[in-house]
Protein backbone atom coordinates (compact mmCIF):
# COMPACT_ATOMS: atom_id res chain seq x y z
CA UNK A 1 0.00 0.00 0.00
CA UNK A 2 1.02 3.60 -0.54
CA UNK A 3 0.45 6.41 1.91
CA UNK A 4 -0.18 9.89 0.57
CA UNK A 5 0.11 13.07 2.62
CA UNK A 6 -1.01 16.39 1.14
CA UNK A 7 0.06 19.77 2.42
CA UNK A 8 0.07 23.39 1.36
CA UNK A 9 -3.60 24.27 1.44
CA UNK A 10 -4.92 27.42 3.04
CA UNK A 11 -6.78 30.67 2.59
CA UNK A 12 -5.75 33.01 -0.21
CA UNK A 13 -7.28 36.01 -1.95
CA UNK A 14 -8.45 35.82 -5.51
CA UNK A 15 -5.53 36.25 -7.87
CA UNK A 16 -3.11 34.71 -5.40
CA UNK A 17 -1.11 31.51 -5.52
CA UNK A 18 -0.66 28.33 -3.52
CA UNK A 19 1.51 25.27 -3.98
CA UNK A 20 0.20 21.92 -2.87
CA UNK A 21 2.49 18.99 -2.16
CA UNK A 22 1.72 15.30 -1.98
CA UNK A 23 4.35 12.98 -0.53
CA UNK A 24 4.07 9.27 -1.20
CA UNK A 25 5.55 6.52 0.94
CA UNK A 26 5.29 2.76 0.96
CA UNK A 27 4.54 1.15 -2.40
CA UNK A 28 6.05 3.82 -4.61
CA UNK A 29 8.20 1.71 -6.93
CA UNK A 30 5.42 0.87 -9.40
CA UNK A 31 3.48 4.12 -9.55
CA UNK A 32 2.30 4.93 -13.07
CA UNK A 33 0.85 8.36 -12.45
CA UNK A 34 -0.29 10.74 -9.76
CA UNK A 35 -3.24 13.03 -9.98
CA UNK A 36 -4.98 15.88 -8.23
CA UNK A 37 -8.73 16.07 -7.82
CA UNK A 38 -10.91 18.50 -5.94
CA UNK A 39 -14.31 18.42 -4.35
CA UNK A 40 -16.41 21.40 -3.40
CA UNK A 41 -19.36 21.11 -0.99
CA UNK A 42 -22.34 19.51 -2.68
CA UNK A 43 -20.39 18.69 -5.82
CA UNK A 44 -18.77 15.60 -7.24
CA UNK A 45 -15.05 15.06 -7.09
CA UNK A 46 -13.51 16.48 -10.25
CA UNK A 47 -10.24 16.04 -12.05
CA UNK A 48 -7.69 18.83 -11.83
CA UNK A 49 -4.38 17.52 -13.17
CA UNK A 50 -2.26 14.42 -13.54
CA UNK A 51 1.32 13.56 -14.31
CA UNK A 52 2.91 10.32 -15.41
CA UNK A 53 5.70 9.22 -13.14
CA UNK A 54 7.94 8.15 -16.01
CA UNK A 55 8.37 10.81 -18.64
CA UNK A 56 6.36 13.46 -16.84
CA UNK A 57 3.53 13.89 -19.33
CA UNK A 58 0.89 16.06 -17.73
CA UNK A 59 -2.80 16.70 -18.30
CA UNK A 60 -5.11 19.41 -17.01
CA UNK A 61 -8.77 20.11 -16.70
CA UNK A 62 -9.88 22.92 -18.99
CA UNK A 63 -10.87 24.98 -15.97
CA UNK A 64 -7.29 25.20 -14.72
CA UNK A 65 -5.25 25.19 -17.93
CA UNK A 66 -2.86 28.10 -18.05
CA UNK A 67 -3.19 28.72 -14.31
CA UNK A 68 -2.06 25.46 -12.68
CA UNK A 69 1.06 23.43 -13.26
CA UNK A 70 1.96 19.97 -11.99
CA UNK A 71 5.43 18.60 -11.37
CA UNK A 72 7.07 15.72 -9.61
CA UNK A 73 10.27 14.96 -7.77
CA UNK A 74 11.00 11.30 -8.31
CA UNK A 75 13.73 11.21 -5.69
CA UNK A 76 11.33 12.50 -3.04
CA UNK A 77 8.28 10.63 -4.36
CA UNK A 78 6.45 13.92 -4.24
CA UNK A 79 4.12 15.63 -6.66
CA UNK A 80 3.38 19.35 -6.61
CA UNK A 81 0.44 21.40 -7.82
CA UNK A 82 1.30 25.05 -8.37
CA UNK A 83 -1.88 27.09 -8.47
CA UNK A 84 -1.73 30.64 -9.78
CA UNK A 85 -4.39 33.24 -10.51
CA UNK A 86 -6.71 31.51 -8.11
CA UNK A 87 -10.42 32.15 -8.34
CA UNK A 88 -13.19 31.71 -5.75
CA UNK A 89 -14.49 28.79 -7.79
CA UNK A 90 -11.23 26.96 -7.10
CA UNK A 91 -12.32 26.64 -3.47
CA UNK A 92 -12.48 22.95 -2.59
CA UNK A 93 -10.79 20.13 -0.77
CA UNK A 94 -7.91 18.98 -2.95
CA UNK A 95 -6.93 15.32 -3.01
CA UNK A 96 -3.94 13.60 -4.51
CA UNK A 97 -4.12 10.05 -5.76
CA UNK A 98 -1.95 7.31 -7.24
CA UNK A 99 -2.56 5.16 -10.29
CA UNK A 100 -0.59 1.97 -10.88
CA UNK A 101 -1.99 0.96 -14.26
CA UNK A 102 -1.07 2.33 -17.66
CA UNK A 103 -4.58 1.70 -18.97
CA UNK A 104 -6.23 3.85 -16.32
CA UNK A 105 -8.40 6.83 -17.13
CA UNK A 106 -6.35 9.48 -15.44
CA UNK A 107 -9.14 12.07 -15.55
CA UNK A 108 -11.53 9.94 -13.53
CA UNK A 109 -11.45 8.99 -9.85
CA UNK A 110 -11.87 5.34 -10.82
CA UNK A 111 -8.47 5.42 -12.48
CA UNK A 112 -6.76 5.73 -9.11
CA UNK A 113 -6.38 3.23 -6.33
CA UNK A 114 -5.01 5.22 -3.40
CA UNK A 115 -5.98 8.63 -2.08
CA UNK A 116 -4.67 11.16 0.38
CA UNK A 117 -6.74 12.72 3.14
CA UNK A 118 -7.22 16.02 1.33
CA UNK A 119 -6.22 19.60 2.00
CA UNK A 120 -8.57 22.58 2.05
CA UNK A 121 -8.07 25.44 -0.39
CA UNK A 122 -10.21 28.51 0.13
CA UNK A 123 -10.08 31.46 -2.25
CA UNK A 124 -11.76 34.64 -1.06
CA UNK A 125 -13.15 37.24 -3.44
Amino acid sequence: QVQLVESGGGLVQAGGSLRLSCAASGRTFSMFAMGWFRQAPGKEREFVASIKWSGGSSYFADSVKGRFTISRDNAKNTVYLQMNSLKPEDTAVYYCAVSYYSGSSLDRPGGYSSWGQGTQVTVSS
